[in-house]
């Protein structure tokens, strides 16, 4: 299965409204995680690709995009979800080729037109307030918000498609510009995105797309003329590009990483819960930031519990992300597969028992990618390094517990808060253990549930900040304060 945009030509970067190859002449290439074959080719972009697109998203932001109006802002959001959905297969199948999401699972959802259409709602809507004060006189007080600027919006590989609409979305809402830097691993649905947004008529240099390695993405976060990093990766990544962001004290957002909590009552729906904790966990083959990894299971039901979540391990379908029959595809790269294997021979030494998987999966074609066995991990104990480290596989640690204040004190014994989940049938349980997780997001009765309304982020090594929902916006947004003597 081919999609229409691997044409064997390279891919180039896209700045200023033109595409154009990396200043030095270098490309790396794009690997199939099925396969472990190449299927494109990248323009590797250097500090100098990087002046030159913050450059163009410079002029377009203090030029002609300055004079864009709220709805000229909606009805391009609105056209570009118009352009999305029209081209969605073909977005989807680049995720699937790129980065290994199984097609099946891409199909679920049509969030990101949702978010775009969501956002351009928002487009009209962003103002700021009179404010009544209390100086003596006649003063006349109000607040404007205003774009923040030249935003360098960093990319993870485990969502290609949503990732880069849901950092572009808000960009385009609020007035700001800017450059889009994607992951190695999967840069090539944010290069087609690229492609489709010049359909637009945006001005040049409101979007810019540059691809690489680490490089790029410290050259953005440390660049002086760029006035925001919005960042969805590893939390190691995050401090850095924290440190980088110091020289001119640029807002930062950061999306990052995860070992949520997802606490399973004895009186839970078992029936219900166990599909939901097994996808919390094994869904996309683990590489989801508030997966649900640290499974805790109230003791009368844990055997049970670990008997069956290892049933579903091992009726689940490992194979290549394009067969419709597949639930599981590969990790995204031979790194990432060395570093979850590494993993399963930590919590090997650490006595934990496996229960399902385990080990790589090499049946057949699987030899060629990238693949790792469901695996279930029971008996875990808190201070396990497979109950502290974000693995990003498919890899659960299921914990017994014994009581509410337990769980409550050791579902935060991390250095993580992004997300957390409670199954219990006691309602007044489910809302005082969610008030007592440490996390950005809860989900009661179930796990994952998102929509644009709704701020997506974390708590501690977790991130600063949201995505989405109005709290999405204001991270690109300033406030300023104007303060008028009328009696003058």
């Amino acid at each position: 299965m081919d999609a229409p945009f691997l044409d064997g030509r390279p891919k180039r970067l896209l700045i200023g409204g033109e595409w154009v190859a990396a200043s030095s002449g270098r490309t790396f290439d794009s690997i199939n995680p099925s396969t472990g074959k190449v299927i494109g080719e990248i323009a590797d972009a250097e500090v100098a690709d990087v002046d030159a697109a913050v450059a163009a998203a410079r002029r377009a932001f203090e030029g002609p995009w300055s004079r864009f109006t709220p709805q000229d802002r909606q009805n391009i959001l609105l056209k570009l979800a118009d352009i999305i959905e029209q081209n969605i297969d073909d977005l989807r199948l680049l995720d699937v080729l790129d980065m290994g999401a199984p097609i099946r699972r891409t199909r679920r959802s049509n969030r990101v037109v949702e978010t775009l259409r969501y956002f351009a709602g928002w487009a009209t809507k962003l103002h700021g307030e009179t404010v009544p004060n209390s100086l003596p006189g006649s003063v006349f007080s109000y607040t404007l918000k205003e774009p923040v600027g030249v935003c360098a919006s960093i990319i993870a590989w485990n969502g290609p498609l949503g990732a880069t609409l849901s950092k572009i979305a808000p960009v385009l809402a609020t007035g700001c510009t800017t450059v889009v830097k994607p992951a190695p691993e999967a840069s090539l649905t944010a290069l087609r995105v690229g492609e489709l947004i010049q359909e637009l008529g945006l001005p040049p240099g409101v979007v810019n797309i540059v691809t690489g390695g680490g490089n790029v993405g410290a050259a953005l976060a440390e660049h002086p003329d760029v006035d925001k990093v919005a960042f969805t990766g590893s939390s190691a990544t995050g401090q850095k590009i924290v440190r980088a962001a110091a020289g001119n004290l640029k807002r930062v957002s950061l999306e990052l990483g995860g070992k949520s909590p997802h606490v399973i009552f004895a009186d839970a729906n078992l029936e219900a819960a166990l599909p939901v904790a097994s996808n919390a966990v094994f869904g996309n083959s683990g590489q989801v930031c508030y997966a649900g990894t640290r499974v805790f299971v109230e003791r009368p039901v844990y055997e049970e519990f670990v008997s069956r979540m290892s049933d579903i391990a091992n009726s689940l379908v490992v194979g290549n992300s394009v067969d419709e029959a597949t639930d599981i595809g590969p990790v995204v790269s031979q790194a990432q597969l060395d570093r979850v294997t590494g993993y399963l021979e930590i919590g090997r030494k650490e006595g934990v028992r496996t229960a399902a998987g385990g080990s790589r999966a090499i049946e057949g074609d699987l030899a060629h990618g990238y693949f790792v066995a469901p695996t279930v991990f029971a008996d875990v104990r808190d201070e396990m390094r497979v109950a502290q480290e974000e693995i990003f596989g498919p890899v659960a640690s299921v914990l017994p517990f014994d009581s509410f204040d337990e769980v409550s004190r050791r579902a935060n014994l991390t250095a993580f808060g992004l997300g957390g989940g409670v199954w219990t049938r006691d309602i007044g349980r489910a809302h005082a253990l969610a008030a007592s997780i440490k996390t950005g997001m809860v989900w009661i009765n179930s796990y994952g549930l998102g929509d644009p309304a709704m701020p997506h982020g974390g708590t501690k090594m977790s991130g600063w900040g949201s995505e989405y929902s109005i709290h999405g916006l204001d991270e690109y947004l300033d406030v300023k304060a104007v303060w008028i003597r009328t009696d003058v």
